[in-house]
């Protein structure tokens, strides 16, 4: 199987299947994506391929003030679309400078969204493992941030491990050169004055990560006491997205 969907002006668009999830399971194929702005989809062979697999329900992290600068997800039939904006501080990373730790500020605001979006996550959580969902894509403007959380809390508590886990989220980095050239052609009159702009290397999420240990004890801790996820949500989680054993 193939993680990274092939499309025209999807840049980030990413099966969350294949991951080993313990006592010998797997995630499923085609059944959960993440993926850059969906707004994009204005190509027909793009189109084509995005209903080709039947997706269901749309997430769509960004704030409401992006998506009317930008555009959605086109409004196909049977298409369920949901908005959860699970960042409440916004930063303009193309113009930040180059002198501070740009994996350290990253993570920084990860616990941001972490600590400020707990109700508009747990909602995704909950949009996710609902089984009338159906196949489900989210997504943020590139794919990587706040999608890149979402994926993480996601393979985290349904067993995949932490290094498959990061892996997952250093894929972005295939994409980086493309999602720069968006941001240029979007703002034509802008510098882009971060050199870490589109970067998705190991090492944010895995400080990240560290941080929610440091806190919570685990990545697990932090979506009991601050999401109140439990078993049901859990076991939710894994009947629709962990293959049966065997």
């Amino acid at each position: 199987m193939t993680r990274h969907v092939e499309f025209q002006r999807l840049h980030n668009f990413r099966d969350l299947g294949g991951y080993p999830a313990g006592a010998g399971r797997a995630t499923k194929w085609g059944v959960l994506y993440r993926s850059d702005n969906l707004r994009k989809l204005n190509e027909s062979d793009d189109v084509e391929r995005f209903r080709a697999l039947d997706v269901h329900t749309v997430v769509d992290l960004r704030y409401p003030w992006e998506i009317e600068q930008s555009g959605r997800v086109p409004d196909f039939p049977g298409l369920r679309y949901v908005n959860l904006s699970i960042e409440h501080q916004p930063y303009d990373q193309g113009a930040l400078g180059d002198d501070f730790d740009p994996w350290r500020f990253l993570a920084d605001r990860y616990m941001e969204v972490a600590q400020d979006g707990g109700k508009e996550i747990r909602g995704v959580l909950d949009v996710i493992a609902d089984p009338e969902s159906g196949t489900t894509v989210f997504h943020c403007a590139s794919g990587k941030d706040r999608t890149g959380i979402i994926a993480m809390l996601v393979l985290s508590l349904i067993g995949v491990s932490e290094d498959d886990v990061v892996a997952d989220f250093a894929l972005t980095e295939l994409a980086t050169e493309r999602l720069i050239a968006d941001w240029k052609a979007f703002y034509p009159d802008r510098e882009l004055t971060w050199s870490a702009y589109a970067r998705a290397p190991k090492e944010p999420m895995e400080l990240f990560i560290a941080d929610l240990k440091s806190r919570y004890g685990s990545v697990e801790g932090y979506a009991e006491q601050e999401l109140g996820v439990d078993e049901a949500l859990v076991a939710a989680l894994k009947a629709k997205l962990v293959d049966v054993e065997g």
